[in-house]
Order: structure tokens, then C-alpha cells, then sequence
């Protein structure tokens, strides 16, 4: 049975908005557009050689019902947590927490040459696994396999498949697919996903065309932009005359109720509720 491309469903312009002390930042799901695109809750992408755009960082804060992802690509950011981890990731680090029944943790960015530039994605996490025990999982860059295809193109493998090569993060609730491509000028690619599965591409660099393939022509985009596609079982992209840098995310729907309150994200009011409660009588770690 022949493959079938997933074609470009809608294409997000990133809006500019500022979180955490004041860290300015591009938005792509959170927002009025584009709310909730299952199991995603939010896409940042904070990026600036001005330390004032980002200094003031992510000061302690909680998180209950979701997994956070940060992935860096160039700067450094500290990070500390109520479960006894800290240290800092830097260009081509990973950051994979899940933050189950509930953690505080802190992400400063910190003054290395002036730029800064990277990724944070929220996860949702099923019913079963909201109060689950949370979980820390760094990967250093020199740990994230590379795969090169034909015409250069690379592509980090962060979790998820390429070919016979496994990602660097394992065992996470949405069977997710996190690659960051790089596009040498008039390059193919091609990616298997999972027929059902919710696929997203943010094209933070560059030009290129998505949903190529079964005669479409494909959608030029030019980055930044977040490109949602229709259902398939692989996503084809060609590059421009310059190149193209883009993440190729991909996760299971988890298809169950969604009532979020800031960085909590459970399936009723009175689980957010209770969250509540549970910060204000001090229970809230345990």
C-alpha cells in the first residue's frame, strides 16, 4: 500500500508575547489561533542577542499533569527542582521533565556571549499518568544520535525513530517524535509518522515547501512559522534556494478532557481545584 503525504492543514504565524519574569518569546499553540493541538499544550520559541529580552528567566515555579521539553540551540539556562536536580543545559541540549502530581523548578538563562536561542514545548499527559511520580530526563548534545541523508540534510534525533536509530528520550506517554532537520538549499526529505498521530512542523530557518508529494505541489513556508498537517503516514519537505532548519514534532491524541489553570493541566475543575488547595496548605510537593 503506497505511503500517503500529510498535507499542510493550517500554517501559524507565531505571535510575540513575554512570560515567566519577562522573557520575550514567540507563540505558536497557546494562544488565540491556535489554542490546544493534541497532546500539545504550548510551543515558545525564545530567541535574542539582547540579554534584556531574557535575563529576568523562568524564576521557581510549579507544574502539575504535563511533561515540559526545553531544547536549546544556542546560550546557556540554569535550571534547579523541588526533586533535587540542577545544572545547566546549553546549545543542543535537551531538557525533558514530567512534572506528574506536581514540581517547582526554576529555568535562568545566563550571560555566555550574548545569545540566546531555543524551544519549549508542553506535553499533556493522560489521566492515568497526571499524579504520577515526576521525572527528570537531560541529554547532553553529544548524545543526541545524528542521521545524514542524501544531499546533506541531518537530523538530530531527540526522541522518536529515524530509520533504525532511536532517540535520545525514551519511555515518555505520547509516543512523541522530536527531530530538528537541517536543509542544505534544494534538498528532499521524507519521515515516516504514524498514521493518527498529531504532526507538527516549526520552521525556525529558512524556506521551504511542506506537504509535497501525490501531485501536490506542497505549501511554501518561510520561517518563523508552525505548520500543522492533515493525517498521513509521512511528511515530505523540499528546501528553498537557502536552506531550511526546521523541528518535525509528532504524538499520540490523547483525546480526553482538558481544563488547564496556568502550568496545571488536569481533566476537571475540581483537580485544578484541589491543585490549588494543596499549594496553599503546603501539600503540594510531597
Amino acid at each position: 500500500m503506497a505511503s500517503q503525504s500529510r498535507k499542510v492543514q493550517r500554517v501559524i504565524e507565531p505571535a510575540a508575547t513575554s512570560d515567566g519574569a519577562g522573557v520575550r518569546l514567540k507563540r505558536s499553540i497557546a494562544t488565540r489561533t491556535l489554542d490546544y493541538l493534541d497532546p500539545f499544550l504550548l510551543f515558545d520559541h525564545f530567541g535574542s542577542d539582547d540579554p534584556d529580552d531574557y535575563i529576568a528567566g523562568f524564576p521557581m515555579h510549579p507544574h502539575r499533569g504535563i511533561e515540559t521539553v526545553t531544547y536549546m540551540l544556542a546560550g546557556e539556562v540554569r535550571h534547579r527542582d523541588s526533586i533535587g536536580h540542577a545544572g545547566t543545559i546549553a546549545a543542543g541540549d535537551v531538557q525533558w521533565m514530567t512534572a506528574g502530581r506536581g514540581i517547582l523548578h526554576e529555568e535562568m538563562p545566563q550571560l555566555r556571549g550574548g545569545r540566546l536561542d531555543g524551544f519549549q514545548l508542553w506535553v499533556n499527559l493522560p489521566a492515568k499518568l497526571k499524579m504520577s511520580r515526576p521525572r527528570y530526563q537531560e541529554v547532553a548534545a553529544r548524545d543526541i544520535p545524528v542521521v545524514t541523508h542524501a544531499g546533506g540534510v541531518q537530523v538530530r534525533v531527540i526522541a522518536g525513530r529515524v530509520g533504525t536509530v532511536s532517540g535520545a528520550v525514551r519511555e515518555i506517554a505520547a509516543d512523541p517524535e522530536y527531530l530538528d532537520v537541517a536543509m542544505p538549499a534544494q534538498t528532499a526529505f521524507t519521515q515516516p509518522v504514524a498514521q493518527g498521530h498529531t504532526a507538527f512542523a516549526y520552521l525556525y530557518e529558512g524556506e521551504a515547501k511542506f506537504g509535497v508529494g501525490d501531485g501536490e505541489p506542497g505549501t511554501v513556508i518561510q520561517g518563523p512559522r508552525l505548520v500543522v498537517f492533515a493525517d498521513g503516514d509521512e511528511v515530505r519537505v523540499a528546501s528553498g534556494g537557502q536552506g531550511a532548519h526546521f523541528l518535525l514534532i509528532s504524538g499520540k491524541p490523547l483525546n480526553e478532557p482538558v481544563v488547564r489553570y496556568g502550568p496545571f493541566v488536569m481533566n476537571t475543575r475540581q483537580e485544578i481545584e484541589q491543585t490549588l488547595r494543596e499549594l496553599q496548605d503546603g501539600s503540594f510537593i510531597r
